[in-house]
């Protein structure tokens, strides 16, 4: 059941990630996708306030930041990874087996590296105009928390 919402400021985009993180399941993903300057860091940050921190930055020089809040954030960004090869090389799976949340950045440069189950969210918009946020669930628990939301 894919839902489309429309988001028309920031602290709503911050608020939907909030709400995401208390609904994910433990171990749960979230793939992001959408152009620069759609909203995805700031959907991240949402979450990871909703997980207690008070900063949440891009990772996209270092792609992995790992935040220790409980559970664990591992906030993704793959916009600078050439192949799935280059995120496995540095050790992804460990990531997949601890069992945090993972939030991943431009997941279409790595669409073979993607659970089975996760949550697919593209938001569309940039600037000062409103998003168009497209949730699809892939996976049981994913379809409860879209249908919560």
């Amino acid at each position: 059941m894919e839902r489309t919402l429309t988001l028309t400021t920031e602290n709503e985009m911050e608020a939907l990630g909030e709400r995401i993180a208390q609904a994910l399941p433990q171990g749960g993903f979230v793939a992001l996708y959408g152009d620069l300057g759609a909203g995805k860091t700031v959907l991240c940050r949402g979450a990871g306030r909703a997980l207690g921190l008070v900063h949440l930055s891009s990772p996209t020089f270092t792609i992995v930041q790992e935040y220790p809040t409980t559970p664990s954030l591992f906030h993704f960004d793959a916009y600078r990874l050439a192949d799935e090869d280059e995120l496995y090389a540095m050790g992804y799976e460990d990531y997949l087996d601890r069992g945090g949340l993972l939030l991943m950045e431009w997941a279409d440069r790595v669409p073979g590296a993607l659970p089975r189950e996760r949550l697919d969210i593209e938001i569309v918009g940039s600037g000062a105009d409103a998003r168009t946020v497209r949730l699809t669930p892939h996976g049981e628990s994913y379809e409860g928390l879209v249908k919560a939301l």
